[in-house]
């Protein structure tokens, strides 16, 4: 393949999603720009942290804008109150709220985006999804995309204090190569799965794959208590977003313990924090992503926050090392969960290249050989 060059010689040869030195690149070509400098702790393994602008509009309900509209189109159609972030504010539960992004786009045709919620903002109960302009899906910007972003916030849990600058979303960034259309399947198969956990484990058990690596929920109640998971409590106060070790868990979760039949039953709409049996490892040169459950599997959705950057999970002796943490939503019936059912899929993707540092390596890698963990708002 011929060597790019001009602007896309920042973004290498290979496809797949662009490691941290890649986005730098982006950065660097201005196909990522942003109001306020982009701050290097924003950049992590596989993606981007994404900040939220000055103002917040509270709507009626969510919406996308669709081929035709703009978001600001879209608003202007919708009755909102303004709410200003500089200094901060509450956003309250059970509403929708859509900010602008300090950070827009100008994407090449050869790159397009796809998002999530960062891990602590799903651990937080907090919906967040990206919105881009002219689109008809969240969460994913096309190849080529010029413009600005947005994101759409709804705290389910708890209300939450956020300001400009706050962090509650992710993106991350796949090349393609001139044969691959922008709806091609990116993702690794289940024969590509057995293959890697033979030459460096995946999970620290049995592995199971179907159309992913299958995760299965844990409720031995092997603590001495019986703890297996936490549920949020419904009368609560406020949460900044951006304190660290603040809070007392006792303030905002209900300890949820499981006897000898290792049961538990989902109450309908409430929120849990689980963890999964299987210890975990994403290799250094793949990236992985939480998926919904299948709705066939059961009354609930698993997991708000969906990607995991490569070294998640590593230890030095070779053996998985970190649960993934399940943020589980029932839904309008009472359901019972078993212990080792499954409950989730982790779907792998290839880098284009090995990021320069893993996850784990950085100063910011708050989930690093977790077991059942709260968000990093919580004291310990």
């Amino acid at each position: 393949m011929r060597e790019p060059t001009g602007p896309l010689a920042d973004l290498g040869t290979k496809s797949g999603l662009l490691p941290r030195q890649r986005i730098k690149g982006l950065i660097r070509r201005k196909m990522i720009q942003a109001s306020v400098e982009i701050e290097e702790t924003q950049i992590q393994p596989a993606s981007l942290d994404l900040r939220l602008g000055t103002k917040a509009y509270r709507v009626p309900a969510s919406f996308l804008p669709g081929k035709g509209k703009t978001v600001e189109e879209q608003l202007s159609e919708l009755e909102f109150d303004e709410i200003n972030l500089e200094a901060g504010a509450v956003l309250e539960r059970g509403t929708v709220y859509v900010v602008e992004l300090l950070e827009h786009l100008g994407l090449p045709e050869s790159v397009s985006a796809l998002a999530n919620p960062k891990s602590s903002t799903g651990r937080l109960d907090v919906f967040t999804r990206l919105i881009a302009d002219r689109s008809d899906m969240f969460d994913s910007v096309p190849g080529g995309y010029q413009g600005k972003i947005y994101t759409e916030i709804s705290p389910c849990s708890f209300s939450i204090r956020v300001r400009k600058g706050s962090r509650l979303n992710q993106i991350r960034f796949r090349r393609r190569n001139p044969a691959q259309a922008e709806t091609a399947k990116f993702s690794l198969s289940d024969r590509d799965l057995l293959e890697q956990h033979e030459r460096m484990r995946l999970v620290d058990g049995q592995i199971q794959v179907r159309n992913g690596l299958i995760l299965s929920v844990d409720l031995n109640g092997a603590h001495p208590s019986g703890l297996v998971g936490y549920r949020a409590q419904k009368y609560t106060g406020v949460i900044d977003v951006d304190s660290i070790a603040e809070y007392d868990p006792r303030d905002f979760w209900e300890q949820v313990h499981v006897r000898n039949y290792n049961k538990l039953i989902l109450d309908p709409n409430q929120f849990y924090i689980l963890a999964s049996r299987e210890r975990i490892h994403i290799p250094p040169d793949w990236a992985a992503e939480m998926v919904p459950i299948d709705p066939m599997m059961g009354e609930f959705r698993v997991h708000y926050a969906g990607f995991f950057d490569p070294g998640f999970g590593f230890t030095e002796q070779g053996h998985p090392g970190s649960r993934a943490v399940l943020e589980v939503r029932s839904h309008e019936v009472p359901f019972v969960l078993e212990d080792g059912q499954a409950i989730g899929r982790l779907i792998y993707e290839p880098m284009a290249e090995t990021p320069d540092i893993l996850y784990g390596q950085t100063d910011v890698s708050n989930y690093q050989g977790q077991g059942l963990k709260l968000s990093k708002h919580f004291r310990v």
